[in-house]
């Protein structure tokens, strides 16, 4: 059916915002600002209060910041009005309702505003896991209902995920995308499925993490250090999960798992043991943290906490390190040991190859003296520390032997085999590997106690963490050298065991795989996926972006190595990914991937 002309964007002037949490009342202030008339709704009086004064003291800070003068300051504040009851929503062009997630709750809220407000009225909820189909289903007006998501903090963050039913009328869309657009913030059309595509993709990253925890495979501190390190993200976790409150995503999960079946999305049973007990996170004080009070946002020490400059016992002394490869992972990680002062031998299958890969570093290095980043002297030094050698036989003496070849089992045992024939006793034997078992290149050695994994990233000069994976076999005095050896290179090192995708491959191809069936499954495009993740979940690449980067290849064998390891059904490579792969389609080092690039 036709809407009523008030579908305009234009005439979405007056808007009531129902539910003033941290959510409405952040909704409001950007509705205030954008010069919008709004109608706050509470019932409860303290609520409307706190929404006043949050807008009052975020308004003086930008007069404060000269962003704002004191005119247009009382003009703001002057847009805002709160009540306590729904029928002041009456005259209002557009409501967005930011109750709590519970659905009997809304549609008590949805029925009430039915014998309310306008037959035009635009009827927006701001849910992020229950049905918005079933919310419009049982309304007077199904389409008009949509749903309207933004995230947190609202007056921040550019996302706004526009959320249509089979039920709702185009116009009705058309006039929130543009409203949002209005705001300053960045619609994403998505369909109704609970997450919709951020919250859809994080929700299950976010689940996954809470098992490992749950599990003891890694501390809480190494699993977002490894995720905030080894992928920029603004923040871990287990920290965001105390930030969002473990109920709520408990509750989003609930519903996520509900529609797909995908286990994968059961909630870890630790939420619920937290959710149950009360500890839901920095609103409580305590969740997978604690905080120093109900509300704050900063941690104290508690009983899991480690003990800083805590020794894991004596390590065995390191000044000479053999690094095994010459492609871009060896040269920086013989990069970073030099230029921490090590003597490096860089050995490669061919003199010429060892040579190239010194050479490459050099200009490595320069690029870093033209950036100011290194004088040439240090630069010169870091360089001839460097030995180049066309044989494995150049390590006889190091005491610290990493590898850093090609991603093949064979290759690495064949290669850990002939270290274990070359290297002197007592020295450190490490793998770079990022998927494949570390236990398999220790049983190829007659000392599997002196192997471990350093898995570093890429670039390994600027990245800064270091997965440190022990086998069932490393001993501890290897364990620590490896530690001590991180600490003097200036990089972070996280412990974790040897499974699959040690921490951060283990989170982080899951949710690349996610998204890719998004796309299979026609629910959103690349962009708007690249888009809401960027925007909504603070991630420095959207998936597609980075699996263009990381080599679709290389991403397809890491998710089958996840998949034959864990045997989750969730976890099965993506049709697409692998039909991708097949056509050789790889990202950009093809010159295609899941875009188009221009060949170099």
């Amino acid at each position: 059916m036709d809407l009523p002309s008030t579908s305009s964007p234009s005439a979405l002037q007056t808007i009531a915002v129902v539910g003033l949490g941290t959510m409405g009342t952040g909704i409001a202030e950007v509705l205030a600002r954008a010069g919008r008339e709004v109608v706050g709704i509470d019932i409860s009086e303290s609520a409307t209060r706190r929404a006043t004064a949050s807008l009052a003291a975020a308004t003086a800070r930008s007069v404060a910041r000269g962003r704002l003068t004191e005119e247009e300051r009382e003009g703001v504040l002057a847009r805002l009005r709160t009540y306590t009851e729904l029928e002041a929503a009456a005259g209002a062009d557009l409501v967005i309702e930011v109750v709590p997630e519970d659905y009997e709750l809304k549609h008590r809220i949805f029925t009430e505003l039915d014998a309310v407000v306008r037959p035009d009225t635009i009827l927006a909820t701001g849910t992020n896991a229950l049905s918005v189909t079933r919310l419009a289903a049982e309304s007077q007006r199904p389409e008009r209902v949509l749903g309207l998501h933004f995230f947190n903090p609202a007056p921040a963050m550019k996302l706004v995920e526009v959320v249509s039913s089979v039920l709702t009328a185009p116009p009705a869309v058309e006039a929130v995308t543009a409203l949002a657009r209005e705001l300053g913030k960045e619609p994403v059309p998505v369909g109704d499925r609970p997450g919709f595509v951020a919250d859809g993709l994080l929700f299950g990253y976010l689940n996954q993490a809470a098992a490992m925890y749950e599990s003891k495979y890694a501390s809480r501190e190494d699993i977002d250090a490894a995720m905030r390190l080894g992928c920029g993200l603004p923040m871990g976790p287990l920290a965001l999960l105390d930030l969002i409150g473990v109920d709520t995503a408990r509750t989003v999960l609930e519903a996520m798992y509900a529609s797909s079946g995908d286990r994968l999305h059961a909630p870890a049973p630790i939420l619920g043991h937290l959710a149950e007990a009360g500890l839901t996170g920095q609103k409580s004080g305590r969740g997978f943290y604690t905080y120093a009070e109900p509300g704050s946002s900063e941690t104290v020490r508690d009983a899991q906490t480690p003990l800083e400059g805590a020794r894991l016992g004596e390590g065995r002394p390191v000044s000479s390190v053999g690094v095994a490869g010459s492609g871009t992972m060896a040269s920086g990680i013989a990069q970073v040991f030099a230029q921490a002062g090590y003597a490096v031998v860089l050995a490669a299958r061919s003199q010429e190859k060892a040579e190239a890969a010194k050479a490459a570093i050099g200009k490595s290095l320069g690029r870093a003296v033209s950036k100011g980043r290194l004088t040439e002297e240090a630069a010169a030094g870091t360089l001839a520390r460097i030995t180049p050698a066309g044989s494995l036989d150049a390590f006889a003496e190091v005491d610290l032997a990493v590898e850093a070849v090609a991603e093949d089992l064979a290759v690495k045992q064949e290669l850990f085999a002939t270290l274990d024939k070359v290297c002197k006793p007592g020295a450190v034997l490490a793998t770079t590997t990022s998927s494949l078992p570390v236990i398999a290149c220790a049983r190829a050695t007659s000392r599997p106690q002196d192997v471990i994994g350093m898995h570093f990233f890429n670039p390994a000069p600027a990245m800064k963490l270091v997965e440190v994976v022990r086998t069932v076999l490393t001993s501890d005095d290897v364990h620590a050298t490896v530690r001590a050896v991180c600490t003097k290179v200036r990089k972070h090192p996280v412990d974790c065991g040897d499974r699959a995708g040690f921490i951060v491959n283990a989170l982080l191809f899951p949710y690349l795989n996610n998204a890719i069936k998004m796309v299979e499954q026609h629910y959103a495009g690349i962009d708007d996926i690249d888009a809401a993740m960027k925007l909504g979940g603070g991630y420095p690449m959207g998936p597609f972006e980075l699996l263009d980067v990381v080599g679709l290849d290389v991403s397809l064998a890491i998710e089958k190595v996840l998949h034959k390891e864990f045997r989750e059904p969730g976890l099965a490579p993506s049709p697409l990914l692998e039909h991708l792969v097949a056509a050789g389609c790889l990202g950009r080092k093809t010159g295609r991937g899941f875009r188009e690039y221009a060949r170099r």
